[in-house]
């Protein structure tokens, strides 16, 4: 992969001790393979994928558990059970969770709004978020430039005072602020 393209890595300072959670723009299904590599080996990044569209074969329900990608079945935006609590298990056990909290692909530099589910998993399970942009994977071709950026970790600490859901708006929005943040930085 980075004989065949021109990637560009900013912020792997930022990157926090695990657990932690990375939250991610979505471009194109091969994301995960210009955002892992970047992460420390130990421990293993495990994401999630919808069971209907990446776990349709029988072939992929045997490979994907292995690289750490854990099926889930969304209903109404809402997380299944199961998938739920494999993510507080990661977490529970120091494990690192890749999300992509836009639900699905965005295009270029806008992102579409976030689901605050992020935001419910980093405050109950009380770990930061690493907030990555990727660009240059919506049009993905040899030799092309990708960038990845890693911004300084969101610690959700909003007062334990404000109704759960406006701490975890603020959790969201910070997230969001990063990625977009990243995705404008200029290419050199």
């Amino acid at each position: 992969m980075f004989s065949l393209f021109r990637i560009t890595l900013v912020g792997t300072e930022n990157i926090p001790k695990p657990p932690y959670i990375i939250a991610a723009n979505h471009q194109a299904w091969f994301d995960p393979a210009f955002i892992i590599p970047f992460f420390s080996a130990p421990p293993m990044v495990y994401t999630m994928a919808k069971r209907e569209t990446v776990f349709n074969r029988a072939w992929k329900r045997r490979l994907l558990p292995l690289i750490g990608v854990f099926p889930i079945s969304p209903s109404r935006g809402e997380l299944d059970e199961a998938g739920i609590r494999t993510v507080y298990q990661i977490l529970d056990r120091g494990g690192v969770v890749l999300m992509f909290p836009e639900g699905r692909y965005s295009r270029g530099r806008a992102i579409r709004p976030l689901k605050t589910g992020i935001g419910y998993f980093a405050l109950q399970a009380g770990v930061p978020i690493c907030p990555v942009a990727v660009r240059g994977t919506d049009l993905l071709a040899p030799f092309r430039r990708v960038d990845v950026t890693i911004s300084p970790a969101i610690r959700p600490d909003p007062p334990a005072w404000w109704a759960l859901s406006q701490r975890v708006a603020t959790v969201v929005e910070g997230v969001r602020n990063a990625i977009t943040s990243g995705l404008q930085r200029r290419r050199k």
